[in-house]
């Protein structure tokens, strides 16, 4: 490789190189013509640069030297260049190292086959494998560039990091070596035991072990996936944040959380997500989607907890509900709906103060529900204006195959019900008290009714029975709030909130993609208060 030129690369005349020692010089034309030959413990000084070496040829005429055996090349104590050969021009401040060649600065070490410094720049480049070790990381590439006074390595080829913990691997880093940030851009990869982080765009402090990811980035782990446009990650909390179309996949439950804004802790297996938050389980061939503004997951599999909060919908094909909040616990295999709960089975309604869905967790499918307080069941009478009207205390139904079956209705139980035959006329109106009423639905409709010690009652002609007495009391119709669609669980502020957010991503995935600004702590991460900037302490 030639550095020689005559010329001074800012225009003036280039200062000289000075030869400070050597046991020995000579001049040997037939060996090296126009060239000094220095040899024993060689030291030359080139404007605040220092080389020592074995042996070395001077050629003053053109200010330039070739160096052999034990070279380095100091620069202050910002750099220490060490090789078997090395080439130095003083016109244009340029070095050129080979055979073995080491850089160390303060925070790291170069070792590679050959290293260029220009003076000018600052910069160091190589483009022979070199391996870079910064305290706990040890870096492997192809090729790269070192910016001195920034104390950034840039690589753009292939690069490993290589960390106790981690390993990450990149095809364009910028890595700073006093801070130990990492600015990830194209395909790029975290991985370690725990899990795999996937990144176009991206920060890592080495050092605090927390990231930043924003470019089609995600985070897997052995039985949980987090997906999102904006990720946060702290590797010693084990604790992740998602923001703008965040979707965390369970594979072990089965189960898909969505939302704007998501929060896990690993370590306690627990997830708070917000913004348009709602869970898609897959259970019995079928999906359920629950949605609150608030959704908590808790727990690990056997003990999971989910809690949904503030307004919550729920929508399965053939039951939804809606109630103020939902407590389900795997290991009870209980969901409480809480708060003026309202369920709709197929065309029925069914309300009470408080209300239970219980699970079977062998066969992980519906097995039983549980009302309690206030009871009613409710339906519109298929051809007519009236309602098919169940009440009592307390409700108890089986589910077979995943739908309402068996109901039986206790204590204080009241119907009324239209009668109707093969060709749907009504027949009367049958309304009567009893101490229990069971029930037999098929395809979500009522087949059959049964009373048991009936107290008082009648089947009233329709002529016979008036209006005022064709309701039972306490009877709320809510059908105009009924959920139909997984669609119809979200509010019409939900689905502008999501709009926007759908829209922002588009929006920013339009956009070219371009390296991660270097941020503000990345620049001044040397940068120590002045005294007189510290507030006295009185």
């Amino acid at each position: 490789m030639a550095i020689l030129s005559s010329k001074s690369v800012l225009g003036q005349a280039p200062k000289k190189i000075i030869v400070e020692h050597s046991d020995f010089a000579d001049v040997n034309q037939a060996e090296m013509p126009d060239a000094f030959l220095l040899t024993g413990n060689v030291r030359v000084n080139h404007d605040g640069v220092v080389l020592t070496c074995n042996k070395a040829y001077y050629f003053q005429k053109e200010n330039y030297i070739k160096a052999f055996g034990n070279v380095q090349l100091v620069q202050g104590d910002t750099l220490f260049l060490n090789s078997k050969y090395a080439e130095y021009s003083g016109n244009v401040k340029k070095a050129f190292a080979t055979g073995e060649a080491f850089m160390s600065s303060p925070d790291a070490t170069l070792a590679t086959d050959t290293i260029n410094f220009d003076r000018n720049s600052q910069e160091v480049y190589y483009n022979t494998k070199g391996t870079i070790v910064n305290k706990d990381n040890t870096l492997v590439s192809k090729s790269g560039k070192y910016y001195v006074t920034q104390k950034k390595f840039q690589f753009l080829t292939a690069v490993t990091i290589t960390n106790p913990t981690y390993v990450i691997k990149s095809n364009h880093v910028d890595y700073f070596t006093n801070s130990g940030h990492s600015y990830l851009f194209g395909p790029s990869t975290i991985t370690s035991k725990k899990n795999y982080i996937y990144t176009e765009k991206g920060f890592y402090d080495t050092k605090k072990n927390v990231g930043h990811f924003l470019r089609k980035s995600y985070i897997k782990y052995e039985d949980r996936l987090i997906e999102g446009d904006s990720l946060y990650y702290d590797r010693t909390k084990e604790f992740a944040s998602a923001t703008r179309n965040v979707k965390i996949t369970d594979s072990v439950n089965r189960g898909i959380v969505k939302g704007h804004y998501a929060e896990m802790y690993k370590k306690q297996d627990s997830m708070f997500v917000t913004k348009g938050a709602v869970a898609v389980n897959f259970v019995e061939n079928d999906s359920v989607y629950i949605h609150g503004k608030r959704l908590m997951v808790t727990g690990k599999e056997d003990n999971r907890i989910i809690r949904a909060f503030n307004n919550v919908r729920f929508f399965k094909t053939d039951m939804s509900g809606k109630c103020d909040s939902i407590h389900s616990s795997a290991k009870t295999a209980i969901t409480k709906l809480i708060g003026n709960p309202v369920l709709w089975n197929g065309e029925s309604q069914i309300t009470g103060d408080v209300m239970h869905l219980i699970g079977n967790n062998t066969s992980q499918e519906l097995d039983s529900l549980k009302v309690l307080n206030n009871t009613f069941l409710v339906s519109k009478d298929t051809l007519g204006t009236g309602y098919n009207q169940v009440k009592g205390q307390n409700l108890y139904g089986k589910f077979k195959e995943g739908k309402l079956h068996d109901v039986d209705i206790v204590k204080n139980a009241e119907v009324l019900y239209y009668m109707r035959n093969d060709a749907n006329e009504l027949i009367g109106i049958n309304k009567n008290v009893s101490s229990k009423i069971n029930l037999i639905l098929e395809d979500n409709a009522v087949e059959t009714i049964t009373f048991f010690n009936q107290i008082d009652g009648d089947i009233y002609p329709d002529a016979e029975l008036p209006e005022n007495a064709r309701k039972l009391r306490g009877l709320v119709w809510r059908g105009d709030e009924r959920i139909k669609s997984k669609d119809d669980i979200f509010s019409e502020e939900d689905n502008e909130l999501n709009d926007k957010m759908i829209k922002e991503g588009k929006k920013e995935d339009a956009k070219e993609n371009v390296p991660m600004k270097i941020r503000k702590e990345t620049l001044n991460y040397d940068k120590k208060k002045s005294p007189s900037s510290k507030k006295e302490v009185k």
